[in-house]
């Protein structure tokens, strides 16, 4: 079982900076990830990373957003740069456990012109 719990987000500007981080508990995960569901559209992939730093990311976040990991804390962080109003929307924490897929509650990220 594994919880995931998201912080951080809330309004931005265009061409500013904003921070998410999630916190997984119960179970030590490898691969992270972000997820994002723009308003009135579906919830669509941003970036991974895996327990050895290895990252992808989307084509429309690469190069403006870096994600990390800390191993020992278990947590996952989305460093959003040069921010833009469509990447505004509810950001998903995500993991893999098993079989079972966990996400977190989401998380508002709004960015305004």
């Amino acid at each position: 079982q594994v919880q995931l719990v998201e912080s951080g987000g809330g309004l931005g500007q265009t061409g500013g900076s904003l921070r998410l981080s999630c916190a997984a508990s119960g179970s030590i995960v490898n691969v992270m990830g972000w997820y994002r569901q723009p308003p009135g559209k579906e919830r669509e992939f941003v970036a991974r990373i895996s327990m050895d730093s290895r990252s992808i990311y989307a084509a429309s976040v690469s190069g403006r957003f870096t994600i990390s990991r800390d191993n020992v804390k278990n947590t996952v962080d989305l460093q959003m740069n040069s921010l833009k109003p469509e990447d505004s929307g509810v950001y998903y924490c995500n993991t893999q456990y098993g079989n079972q897929i966990y996400w977190g509650q989401g998380i508002q990220v709004t960015v305004s012109t």
